[in-house]
């Protein structure tokens, strides 16, 4: 018996480190678990925010694309992707271009035409470098990535995985004045996919439940599965707060459900 891979892809403003609970969730459950980080992405948060590469620094959509379809198509056995916020939408593109089992989406970053809702104040302050970097200061991470929590449990998950995101990045994104990457287009169309499921967190200000139901709505004309959980009172912090678990048992049952196990033959 063969076991299934899971591919974790981190988004913005976070390590790979934040997939750390999850992986051993999934590996307890007879998964191989891999978090595999972004091109140039130091293995420990502080060198990221202190002496972050040139390639980590200018990393955008395509790149970060390229980098994961590369690394999903390397195993023999097609994985699972678990994806949160612009992993989320990789996750997306990459199982509507039918690389990898099945794709799990957390707060994702918009698709296609969908937008993201207008900051009323610059979200970032500029990294280290002067400028390719944007880093969230920890009040702000405070108050629009972990605003469901305590500013104990904040500072702890600030403290631990926030790292600075390229700029190019949130550019391709469609923040801030910058001109969505052709990248971010997903063919909701393909009913020859795997299956997906979209997560939100209802109070989540980065990418609001609005925002993921109306990505949703946008693969109503597949027949292929597609799925939308939507998490009461949970912010952009999801998958590192203290109620990571209850959301992760959740994509292990829906995984379950679908027939997508631990165990191949």
């Amino acid at each position: 018996m063969n076991r299934t891979p899971v591919v974790f892809i981190h988004g913005a403003w976070l390590h790979a480190l934040s997939w750390e609970s999850w992986a051993e969730r999934f590996a307890s459950r007879g998964f191989l678990a891999f978090t595999p980080g972004w091109p140039g992405e130091a293995a420990a948060v502080q060198e990221v925010r202190t002496s972050p590469s040139g390639m980590f620094a200018g990393i955008g959509l395509d790149m970060l694309t390229d980098h994961y379809a590369d690394i999903v198509r390397s195993f023999d056995i097609a994985p699972v992707i678990v994806g949160h916020s612009v992993g989320g939408l990789i996750a997306q593109h990459l199982i509507g271009a039918n690389i990898g089992r099945a794709a799990v989406a957390i707060a994702p970053a918009p698709v296609n035409d969908v937008p993201l809702p207008a900051s009323p104040d610059p979200l970032w302050t500029p990294g280290r470098d002067g400028g390719a970097l944007a880093a969230l200061s920890p009040a702000r991470f405070e108050q629009c990535f972990a605003n469901t929590v305590g500013k104990t449990e904040a500072t702890r998950l600030f403290d631990r995985y926030a790292v600075p995101a390229p700029r190019r990045l949130l550019a391709d994104l469609g923040c801030g004045r910058g001109v969505r990457s052709t990248r971010a287009a997903v063919d909701v169309g393909n009913a020859d996919r795997g299956p997906l499921l979209l997560i939100s967190g209802q109070e989540d200000l980065l990418v609001p439940d609005a925002v993921t139901r109306a990505v949703y709505k946008q693969y109503g004309d597949s027949t292929a599965v597609t799925d939308l959980k939507q998490f009461a009172d949970r912010a952009h912090s999801l998958v590192i707060d203290a109620g990571w678990r209850y959301v992760a048992d959740y994509v292990l049952g829906w995984l379950d459900e679908r027939g997508l196990r631990a165990h191949s033959e």
